[in-house]
This record gives C-alpha cells, structure tokens and sequence, in this order.
C-alpha cells in the first residue's frame, strides 16, 4: 500500500534532533522514518518540544510531502482530535480484524494479509467484502471468505459522517441551471443548501477515510465541470 500526500498516518516518535521530530511509521510491515519540524509540531510559538511530543508516544500525522528518494515530511498540527480520534479507532478495528482472519485461515492467514495490504489496507479490503465477496473469496476460497464476513458482521461499529462546505458562484443569467448541472455530480452525497451560493456535502460511512476519498474524487470531478461553465469553485 503506497503512502500519499494527505494521509493521516498513526507514528512513534523516535528521537529529538535539535528542533526536528523524527519518527517511525509503519508501511506493509516494514518500518519507516518521518520527520515533523517545529512549525508543524502545534500552532503558535512552542518553547519546549518535549511539551507535545516525547521518544516512545504514539501520534498521528498528515503526510506533507514525499520526496522523491523516500523523505517523508509530516504535520502534527495539522491533525484535529476528531481525525486522531478515528485513525486510532481504525488502527485498532485493523487488529481486531487481523486476529479474524488469523481465526479463521490460521498459518494462511500471514500470506493473506501481505497480498492485501500491498494495494491497501485490511480494514478498507474487509469493509468492502461486507458488500462485494468476489475479491476476498478469490484469495481466501468461498467458504473461509462467508466465515471472515459473518464475524464481521456480529460486530457493530458506529458510522462517521465527513462534511465539506462548498462555494459555488457566478454573474451568468442560467447561473442556477448551471449550478444544478455541477450539484449533479455528488451522487450519494447528502447535499444541502445553505445561503447564498453555499451548500454543504455529507456523506456517513462506517469507513471514514474511504468516504474521504470519495468525496474528494467527487469534488475534483465537479470542480472540472465548474471551470468548463465558468462558475467559481470553493470548497472548506
């Protein structure tokens, strides 16, 4: 599974080097170093890092940047409770449903998990079989893939509800048809309108990042229709 720009990403600080913070991530079971500057420690003028971050504490970062020879530069202060609060909550949903599959394929179990998470996370794969079986019957077998679903399914798990605000404008006379036209491509998005030329999206999901991405996928697609109409686009 390939890390990008944007994600959030639950590390260990490692080590304190003079006003950088270096930790460790980890990537398809392999360790991986970040690093985190002052600036993107926590806003405001910071006397003391040691007062955020200590060697051995667990926190979550927004990756910033990956640079070409595999430097990863991150942001604390970038990451609101509500995010640590769900990338924890996955972090453990993820080992809950590691000790599942295990459960059920035993000494398979490890090979599973490696062809999974090169393409993605376990959490993610598993919460789509819940809908879509094929994938997981193909590398599991029918029969341990409807065993590994009906465990998932006696658990209950609580929904998260991701809202993004948008800004929609322009002086043109069939300005309301034009916006209709853009409003079109959030299919399955709660939209509503909020004032002048404001509208909020939202979309619950059980999988909170992967409803992000979708959200994200939808608002490129209609921020591309709205420069082909000329219509301003702003999203919060």
């Amino acid at each position: 599974m390939d890390l990008e720009v944007g994600d959030l990403v639950s590390c260990i600080v490692d080590r304190i080097v003079g006003t950088v913070v270096f930790v460790k991530l980890n990537v398809d079971g392999k360790e991986v170093e970040g690093g985190i500057i002052m600036s993107e420690i926590a806003p405001g003028r910071i006397r003391n890092l040691r007062d955020y971050v200590v060697p051995k504490k667990k926190i979550v970062c927004k990756i910033l940047r990956i640079s070409p020879t595999g430097n990863i530069d991150l942001s604390l202060r970038r990451v609101s409770q509500k995010e640590r609060k769900e990338v924890l909550e996955q972090e453990q949903q993820e080992k809950s449903y590691t000790s599942i599959v295990k459960g059920v394929l035993g000494d398979k179990a490890e090979e599973l998990i490696k062809k999974i998470s090169e393409k993605e996370k376990l959490y993610s794969f598993l919460e789509e079989a819940r809908t879509n079986s094929a994938d997981l019957e193909k590398i599991a077998g029918k029969e341990n893939a409807q065993k590994i679903i009906d465990i998932l399914n006696t658990q209950k798990k609580s929904k998260k509800r991701i809202k993004k605000e948008l800004a929609l404008t322009t002086t043109k006379p069939n300005g309301i048809t034009l916006i209709k036209k853009i409003l079109e491509n959030f299919k399955g998005i709660e939209v509503k309108y909020l004032a002048a030329g404001k509208y909020s999206l939202e979309s619950e999901s059980e999988d909170a990042k992967t409803a992000d991405k979708k959200m994200r996928e939808l608002i490129d697609v209609a921020e591309k229709e709205a420069k082909k109409l000329n219509v301003e686009f702003a999203v919060k």
